[in-house]
């Protein structure tokens, strides 16, 4: 009407409310309250308002009778929307904004109509006409900017709709988005290239890549003053593991999310038998540094026949676990870049993790000490001292392994967690044994009777009750309907998106979340904090991850009072003073 525009339902409408039934229901029905306020509306308003009840009866346990409305509610659940698989972004000018898609995921022949509906008020002239450019590669909606296009916008959160043709008619498909400030296609693939290779430059220095990591720096001064083609071919090797592992790590994770499954970076260490694996391994490289076993003759000899490098093998796995170890942990600039490689077509992905990226940015150093073997002047010379250094070294395996069963603990339950611990000490009775009678044991033969024994241990492997997890005082239990509660109830709340294996999560949680100064600022300003723990796969906190262009933890996200106001998205790393700058701005 005029230069306005109100948006509305029309003909038969279906408002969802999740309701939660009590524990106990003693009752053979219960009574459902309802006061409502609406406003009809054509060419002139009337508001109306009414008090409503609903007697549903109590089904007794193991009844499943269907509603009647069950058909209904399954059509309109259709319609919800759903989490754009759209990597978009926007660029804001005086007067207009434009929300940027790519191509690849839009069928532009079919297209009919689209329309972007905003979250919140003031951010679009609703009434202006929203038009559509094309490009080879994007779709940009142009919108016209509000009343408030005098402040500055972070972000656009709202739901796009978009009508297609089919041989059945006309298709409408809607999703919910939350796009933030980008450059151009052409030029933010080359920025998000460069932010993976920050961030896997970055994973270097995190503290659950440390204890392997320390493995190649004690090779580097192990061969730092051998002849230059050796240093130089060692580096290449390290790289070369490195890039591979995570080839089949992106390889995997894309496969697994093209079928449907919800899984994000790290997820492997949401599996039970992987960390169990991966604690077996680092528990008998811990072993050989504190000297209880080795290898014989024959396999040092049959890997210099090999490659002539009797280390090559040695430095490939140990670039290959640097990075499987190194997964769970999202280091600074990372989490962007992650985002979008996983919502691209294959070839961009796995260009973004290899990247000559995150892969050869977490490499990059270690190889340049390969490359440039005069920097090896600056590292201390071989001498008796490495076989202490080298001993020393397995402790911070042995802590790897410590946290890895911790991890573990948090996945199964008490009596499976008593097998993997017994399976360690298998493991270390039979390598002692192995390294004692060496003359009457065939390190072929004991493989096959560790083997054996471990997977004993694998079969036995329980998942924990995750039904006995609860709240804690400072605390509540992420999940999507409790958010909603809370926000509806005009409560800002902080979200903690973290996971036991993540590094990151459990330092900023110990010095920043878990403080009682931050605690106490939180408790002042009234805000609930949330915990989505995403140590086992969970498919909610998955999407919610999703909904933020994160494919992994850690993912901070502060709401506040206002249920129509998009969250504000917290650094990676976190201080006091970031934590209360944001509070502040509540």
């Amino acid at each position: 009407v005029g230069p306005l525009m109100n948006y509305g339902y029309s003909n038969e409408s279906w408002l969802l409310v999740q309701i939660t039934a009590p524990t106990v229901l003693t009752s053979e029905s219960v009574n459902l309250n309802a006061q409502v306020d609406w406003l009809v509306c054509e060419e002139e308003c009337i508001p109306e308002s009414g008090e409503f009840s609903l007697l549903v009866p109590v089904a007794n346990k193991g009844e499943n009778t269907p509603s009647a409305h069950a058909d209904a509610f399954d059509e309109i659940l259709k319609q919800v929307p759903m989490t754009s698989p759209w990597s978009g972004s926007i660029h804001t000018m005086q007067d207009q904004i434009d929300l940027t898609l790519p191509l690849s995921t839009i069928n532009i022949e079919q297209l009919e109509d689209i329309y972007f509906y905003p979250s919140e008020y003031g951010i679009l002239n609703h009434a202006a006409k929203q038009t559509i450019q094309l490009s080879d590669k994007e779709l940009t909606l142009q919108l016209r900017r509000g009343d408030l296009k005098s402040n500055t916008l972070t972000q656009l959160a709202g739901v796009l709709v978009m009508q297609t043709r089919s041989d059945n008619g006309i298709i409408t498909q809607s999703h919910s988005m939350i796009v933030e400030p980008g450059l151009r296609s052409e030029q933010s693939l080359g920025y998000l290239l460069l932010l993976a290779l920050v961030g896997g430059l970055l994973l270097n220095i995190m503290p659950c890549v440390f204890p392997i990591l320390s493995l190649k720096a004690f090779s580097i001064v192990q061969t730092a003053h051998e002849s230059p083609a050796t240093v130089r071919w060692n580096g290449i090797v390290f790289t070369a593991g490195m890039l591979s592992s995570f080839l089949v790590i992106a390889s995997l994770l894309l496969l697994l999310r093209a079928s449907g499954e919800a899984v994000g970076w790290g997820f492997q260490l949401q599996s039970p038998v992987f960390i169990l694996l991966l604690t077996w391994l680092i528990f008998i490289m811990g072993l050989q540094f504190s000297g209880v076993w080795s290898f014989g003759e024959s396999w040092m000899g049959a890997g210099q026949r090999l490659t002539r490098l009797p280390s090559t093998t040695g430095t490939f796995f140990t670039g290959v676990l640097a990075v499987v170890v190194a997964t769970p942990c999202t280091a600074p600039f990372m989490g962007t870049a992650l985002g979008y490689a996983i919502t691209q077509p294959a070839s961009i992905a796995l260009l973004i993790f290899l990247c000559l990226c995150l892969g050869m940015g977490m490499a990059l150093p270690w190889l340049a000490m390969s490359l440039w073997p005069g920097l090896s002047r600056y590292l201390p010379k071989p001498g008796n001292w490495m076989e202490t250094a080298k001993q020393l070294m397995a402790f911070p395996l042995y802590a790897t392994v410590a946290w890895l069963v911790w991890v573990l603990s948090q996945q199964i339950d008490a009596q499976s967690l008593l097998y993997a611990l017994l399976s360690l000490v298998v493991i270390a009775m039979m390598l002692s044994i192995r390294q004692r009678f060496r003359s009457i044991f065939s390190i072929h033969v004991l493989s096959i009777v560790i083997l054996v024994a471990l997977s004993i241990f694998l079969i036995r492997l329980e998942p924990a009750d995750q039904t006995v997890a609860t709240e804690q005082n400072n605390w509540k239990i992420f999940t999507p309907a409790a958010l909603e509660r809370y926000r509806s109830e005009g409560k800002p709340v902080l979200v903690n998106f973290t996971a036991a294996w993540c590094i990151t999560c459990l330092v900023n949680e110990k010095r920043v979340l878990g403080t009682p100064e931050i605690q106490a600022e939180l408790k002042q300003k009234g805000v609930v904090y949330m915990k989505a723990d995403w140590t086992n796969r969970n498919p909610e906190i998955t999407q919610m991850l999703e909904q933020y262009e994160r494919s992994g933890v850690p993912l901070y996200l502060l709401f506040s009072s206002n249920p129509q106001q998009a969250a504000m998205i917290l650094p990676n790393i976190l201080t006091h003073a970031i934590v209360k700058q944001h509070l502040d701005k509540l």
